[in-house]
């Protein structure tokens, strides 16, 4: 019986590492950077008998442009924010996800476990995404340069820090942060005359000259290299984090009218060969050591433990856009520094 029991070892371990099974058991990841450390992907690489293929994405933007291409999305699961999803949900290029799959999740908090109220989630009765974690975008200050802290965002399109602004380059966020400084009834559905608006005051914010980012840790050079002022912190307390490691004299605040937040959560592509993998991954970071350690290393919330969150702030979740693809085009033509066409509508 030993031996026979030796034979199926031996047998098992050779269908693992043959080519084949090793393709059946790859797991493509599309993510943003400090949601997939190497060692939890060599622990999950032991734990499942898999190989992980990792693909890092700097924007929104660029997350679609991978996904959308429909002869070409190679990927299993990816990191997408709550707004985001609902396009992916549109163009069926993400799979429904069932929640017995993931029991992990009964680890979370009562907030992220009750999925059906967490706008975006679900669509026609199927749940697409499982939160992962989540920050507000607020504004890092360097306090050399301000004997008081700033309150409100609108001190990014103050003169005197021409120069000194460090913004990120994404067009969807710049959009919304904006439209909440010209206090629209929606930061998130803009109409005509307040889309109008919108690009008059993006066009004066892009002539103050910043210098723009996509990863945090670009964001924290740009700040430091340039001696800047101001930054946009749209990974929230993730840069500040950054930022502090540095010895920088920083600052961070919540500015006084309200400030967006994203939930970023794990997604399952529809082109996926390996649903249970994308599944196990999932579930996986959920353990306790990985999210516990997403918030050690990245200054980012889980959803497993409290936030940096007060009951003061005013906090304003993503919601999808009224029109991506309208946003995506006038922040292109505002990042080169092009007027706005009158005749061009939303």
């Amino acid at each position: 019986m030993k031996l026979i029991s030796k034979v199926k070892t031996i047998l098992l371990s050779l269908i693992l590492l043959s080519p084949m099974a090793n393709a059946e058991n790859t797991l493509r990841i599309l993510t943003w950077h400090g949601y997939a450390d190497p060692d939890w992907i060599a622990e999950f690489e032991q734990k499942y008998h898999a190989k992980v293929e990792l693909t890092y994405i700097s924007s929104d933007d660029e997350l679609w442009e991978k996904l959308n291409r429909k002869q070409q999305n190679t990927y299993d699961v990816f990191a997408v924010n709550t707004a985001e999803l609902q396009r992916y949900i549109d163009h069926n290029l993400v799979a429904p996800i069932k929640i017995t799959q993931i029991p992990n999740t009964k680890n979370q908090l009562p907030r992220f476990r009750k999925t059906e109220k967490i706008l975006g989630l679900n669509r026609n009765g199927n749940l697409y995404a499982i939160p992962f974690t989540y920050s507000e975008m607020g504004l890092i200050y360097d306090k050399k340069q301000f004997k008081t802290a700033p309150v409100s965002m609108n001190d990014l399109w103050q003169t005197q820090f021409r120069g000194k602004i460090v913004l990120y380059d994404g067009s969807n966020h710049n959009f919304s942060l904006t439209a909440l400084t010209l206090q629209a009834n929606n930061p998130f559905k803009l109409s005509a005359n307040e889309m109008k608006q919108t690009v008059d005051k993006l066009l004066q914010l892009r002539q103050q000259n910043p210098v723009f980012y996509t990863t945090p840790e670009q964001g924290t050079q740009a700040f430091i290299k340039n001696k800047a002022a101001l930054m946009y912190a749209n990974y929230g307390q993730q840069q500040v984090k950054l930022l502090q490691q540095t010895g920088a004299d920083i600052g961070y605040i919540i500015p006084q009218e309200g400030v967006l937040a994203w939930l970023d959560c794990w997604a399952i592509s529809n082109t996926t060969k390996n649903r249970k993998l994308a599944e196990n991954w999932i579930n996986y970071t959920l353990e306790k050591t990985v999210s516990q350690a997403l918030s050690q290393r990245q200054g980012l919330s889980n959803t497993l433990s409290g936030s940096n969150l007060k009951d003061s702030d005013k906090i304003l979740w993503l919601e999808p856009s009224e029109n991506f693809t309208l946003r995506s085009q006038y922040w292109d033509r505002i990042r080169a520094g092009k007027a706005r066409k009158n005749n061009q509508r939303q």
